[in-house]
C-alpha cells in the first residue's frame, strides 16, 4: 500500500512539474511577443507603404518622427458625432502635412445615429481638399445597444447613406474599415463594393473573404513620435 501511495505521489509530482513547465512556457511567450511587437512593423520590401494611424484627442504627436520612422501617411481619427468636437485636429492635419506625409481621415460609423447628424459632423471637421486620400468609416461599434432599438436592417440603410453622403463630400470612394464583429453580424464585405481596412496583429486578416486594401497590423506599435503607443498600418496593392 506504502508503494502504491509512493508511485502516486510521484506521478502526481510529474504531473505537477509539467504543469508547471507550460505555465511558465506560455508566460514566457506572452511575454516574448508583447516585447517583440513593440516595434514590429510587417516587412517593407512586401509592403513599401506603410503609415500609422492617429487617434482622436490623442496627446502629442511627432510627425517628422512618425515620417523618419517610415510613415508614408497617417489616417487622423475624428471623434463620435454625439461628442464634443475635438479641438486638437486641426492642428494634427497642419502638422502632418507640414512633416509631408499624406492624410486621410477616418470617421467611426455610430449604428444608433441617424447617417445626416454623422455627415454633417464630417463636413464640418473636414474641409473639401482633393489632396486627402480616400476617407474611411470605421466599422466596430454594434446596434445591439442602441436606445431605442434598430433593426440591422435601418443600420444597414443608414450606413449606405453615410457613404453617399461622405463621397459626395469629398469626391471619392470611401474605404470601409470592418471590425470582425460588424462583419459577422451584417456581411457588409459581399454586401458593399468598396475598398476595405482590416484589423489583426501581426498575423494577415481573412475575416472578409476577399481581398482588402488596407491591413491595421500593429495596434501598440511603440515609436519615440509618441508618448503612448500608435497603431501601425500598410497597404496591399
Amino acid at each position: 500500500m506504502a508503494r502504491k501511495n509512493r508511485k502516486k505521489s510521484g506521478l502526481g509530482l510529474w504531473v505537477f512539474r509539467g504543469a508547471a513547465l507550460v505555465v511558465l512556457f506560455a508566460v514566457s511567450f506572452a511575454a516574448w511577443f508583447w516585447w517583440d511587437m513593440r516595434e514590429w512593423r510587417p516587412d517593407a520590401d512586401l509592403y513599401p507603404e506603410q503609415g500609422a494611424v492617429i487617434a482622436s484627442r490623442a496627446p502629442t504627436t511627432r510627425f517628422e518622427t512618425l515620417a523618419a520612422t517610415g510613415a508614408d501617411f497617417v489616417y487622423l481619427e475624428l471623434g463620435e458625432a454625439r461628442v464634443k468636437p475635438d479641438p486638437g485636429f486641426a492642428k494634427r492635419l497642419e502638422n502632418a502635412r507640414s512633416a509631408g506625409l499624406k492624410v486621410g481621415i477616418s470617421t467611426p460609423f455610430d449604428p444608433c445615429l441617424r447617417a445626416d447628424e454623422q455627415s454633417s459632423h464630417f463636413t464640418r471637421m473636414v474641409p473639401r481638399d482633393g489632396s486627402f486620400l480616400p476617407p474611411a468609416i470605421a466599422l466596430q461599434r454594434l446596434g445591439s445597444g442602441c436606445n431605442p432599438t434598430v433593426s440591422d436592417a435601418a443600420v444597414e440603410s443608414e450606413l449606405m447613406t453615410l457613404i453617399n453622403q461622405i463621397e459626395m463630400h469629398s469626391g471619392k470612394p470611401v474605404i470601409l474599415r470592418l471590425g470582425r464583429d460588424f462583419e459577422l453580424r451584417h456581411d457588409i464585405a459581399r454586401m458593399i463594393e468598396r475598398g476595405l481596412w482590416l484589423e489583426r496583429d501581426r498575423a494577415r486578416p481573412d475575416y472578409a473573404g476577399r481581398p482588402w486594401l488596407l491591413w491595421s497590423a500593429n495596434s501598440q506599435f511603440v515609436s519615440e513620435a509618441s508618448e503612448t503607443p500608435i497603431e501601425w498600418m500598410v497597404v496591399q496593392r
